[in-house]
């Protein structure tokens, strides 16, 4: 079995981005906790990863002023999440199902980091001979 430096370390590199860019989006919920109107926001993890195996969807651009788009792993479509009870202001966000959210999140975070680490010593390892 070939290791080429794109599959060295598999999903864990686009997850550690996931995992950053959700951290930000949970974060933001929770900085916005007090404001009214705001609508706490969220992404799939699961279905972000899943997009990885997909491949790049190309729309067609037929005019120069049109924006070209590029559906690529690194993009995320937040949306927004149902609330179990909304507030009178209409703020959605439930600050303590943020937190608990946004540590899970971490943890997910730091176990990524723990294997990637566990990666490179063991290749550290095998190539100092030991």
């Amino acid at each position: 079995m070939t290791t080429t430096i794109n599959t060295l370390f598999g999903v864990h590199e686009h997850a550690l981005k996931f995992r950053s860019q959700r951290a930000e989006v949970l974060a933001s919920n929770m900085a916005n906790a007090d404001t009214p109107g705001y609508k706490a926001r969220d992404f799939d993890f699961k279905s972000a990863l899943k997009q990885l195996g997909e491949p790049a969807r190309q729309l067609k651009v037929s005019h120069a002023k049109h924006f070209s788009t590029n559906s690529s792993a690194s993009s995320i479509s937040l949306a927004y999440r149902v609330p179990t009870s909304a507030s009178l202001d209409g703020n959605t966000v439930d600050a303590q199902s943020e937190q608990a959210r946004y540590a899970q999140n971490a943890l997910d975070y730091q176990t990524s980091i723990r294997f990637l680490d566990g990666k490179i010593s063991g290749y550290l390892s095998a190539l100092r001979g030991e």
